[in-house]
């Protein structure tokens, strides 16, 4: 198919040529990818724009139940919802279960959803190397609300708020060991702390838990893109469908006063950047991939594994050779 023809049936809403459109700028193939940069930059000239939210949360936490009832809701006030999610990739076959899906029984059949799995492959961040290119292709087919969902939470999960308008973090009722297990990193990115499973038995432990974060977060620099109370925590039940209206109202309260303030545009126009130098880091690397510096690395490798060249010469030798290619 044309790359003009598949753009113009992704415009128009077409969830075929959507699902099409991403298998495209996930692949690694050089051909594809050109017909990847081409497709990205037709879609760019419609100019449509959707809340992008960035979704992590410890292993168990109700990650999916949450994303469907959350979504349910908005679907039934007449928005469109786009989920993208990130299933780790084992690092042995390079295999991913890619069950997301079926876990959103209910939001898959729903034809205002998209659900998009997709595997994390080697990289790092809780997020597919091309997701922020998936992203602005569902802001292209007319989604209103993008999630993006992590595989998990620890350091390198951050990356998920370089193309997140907000950044949840749904956590579970525990104690104070949890308050210790949850990085500082990811906590200073969240716009927003949810403690989910706010039901039954757990609901006491989840207001604490909330508590508990609440006076973590007031302990946390203020940042300039929040205004008084932000970031904040709260508890949500997904099951029950309890304080996700909630939730979503100071949602968007947060995001009018970003735009509000100008923080809404700045902040997109850093991620750009961000991801152009990231391009250009993975085009390098991708140059180590390809004859003759292929050759040159394993050859240098068994010199460093056999102590006849320290590793800080041979990678040395390699950047001038790259330097010269």
């Amino acid at each position: 198919m044309e790359i003009s023809t598949l753009a113009e049936q992704v415009i128009a809403g077409n969830r075929r040529a959507l699902a099409r459109a991403i298998t495209l700028v996930e692949s690694a193939r050089e051909d594809h990818r050109a017909k990847a940069i081409t497709l990205m930059e037709e879609i760019g000239k419609c100019g449509r724009q959707a809340l992008r939210l960035g979704l992590s949360g410890t292993p168990g936490v109700g990650k999916s139940t949450f994303i469907e009832s959350f979504g349910m809701m908005l679907i039934k006030e007449g928005l469109k919802v786009a989920v993208l999610a990130v299933d780790p990739s084992s690092s042995r076959s390079g295999g991913s279960i890619l069950g997301d899906k079926t876990r959103m029984e209910l939001l898959s059949r729903e034809k205002n959803a998209f659900i998009r799995p997709s595997p994390s492959q080697s990289e790092l961040g809780g997020v597919a190397r091309r997701t922020r290119e998936a992203v602005a292709l569902c802001e292209a087919a007319g989604y209103d609300l993008i999630l993006i969902e992590t595989v998990g939470v620890g350091q390198s999960e951050t990356v998920v708020s370089e193309m997140s308008d907000l950044f949840l973090l749904l956590l579970a009722p525990a104690g104070g060991d949890e308050l210790q297990g949850v990085k500082r990193g990811i906590m200073e990115m969240a716009d927003l702390i949810l403690v989910n499973k706010a039901d039954g038995d757990l609901k006491p432990a989840a207001q604490r838990t909330c508590a508990d974060y609440a006076g973590a977060l007031r302990l946390i620099r203020k940042r300039p893109q929040d205004p008084m109370d932000f970031p904040k925590a709260m508890t949500v039940s997904a099951i029950e469908e309890k304080g996700l209206q909630e939730a979503w109202g100071e949602m968007n309260m947060l995001i009018d006063w970003r735009r509000e303030n100008g923080f809404f545009d700045k902040r997109r126009s850093e991620q750009a950047e961000y991801w152009f130098a990231q391009d250009i880091r993975h085009g390098l690397l991708s140059q180590l991939e390809k004859e003759p510096l292929k050759s040159m690395i394993s050859g240098l490798a068994s010199k460093v594994a056999r102590g006849e060249i320290t590793p800080g010469h041979a990678a040395a030798d390699v950047l001038t050779a790259l330097r010269g290619h």
